[in-house]
């Protein structure tokens, strides 16, 4: 394995060696920008929540709401995330109460939409399902088809900008 591949470490050696072969010749970039030529225009906290809310309410109508939506400058540093669903459970009177949050790093203003969706899938599906399970990945796949394929892009994204600089 090749340690600077950090986020490809979960995927086959085949994978590997190819990012790395993409690497060596610098084609990274050309592989991604061919892919995924432009970015998207959801800066704001606020227009991140409305794209947000919009998934929620196509795919997950009856869940719990959730009380904050934002980027987060700290996400990518602190926790070694690309985004964070968080629910915070309170006792009030005789009920329990939980809140929940999702924030996503804010490398990604200025991503391929395909990328923030991905990571906006990922997170909602926290909300139904705690843990990375097949049932997790199950609803990441129904709320967005082409999941896996996102994954994998978007970690090759996170490799080319850590070891080569941002394309966008």
């Amino acid at each position: 394995m090749h340690s600077h591949l950090k986020y490809l470490a979960s995927y086959s050696p085949k994978i590997q060696e190819q990012v790395q072969a993409m690497l060596e010749k610098k084609s990274l970039a050309k592989y991604l920008l061919n892919k995924y030529p432009t970015t998207h225009s959801i800066t704001s906290d606020k227009a991140l929540r409305v794209h947000i809310m919009a998934l929620k309410n196509q795919y997950l109508k009856k869940s719990p709401p959730i009380s904050q939506i934002k980027y987060d400058d700290k996400i990518h540093i602190i926790n070694n995330a690309l985004g964070l669903h968080t629910y915070v459970s309170r006792v009030q009177g005789n009920k329990l109460k939980s809140k929940n949050e999702i924030r996503i790093g804010s490398l990604f203003k200025k991503s391929p939409e395909a990328f923030l969706n991905m990571i906006a899938v990922h997170e909602l599906a926290h909300i139904k399902e705690k843990d990375h399970n097949k049932a997790f990945y199950q609803l990441c796949e129904y709320m967005l088809p082409e999941y896996h394929q996102l994954e994998l892009d978007l970690r090759i994204y996170l490799t080319q900008v850590e070891l080569l600089g941002d394309i966008y």
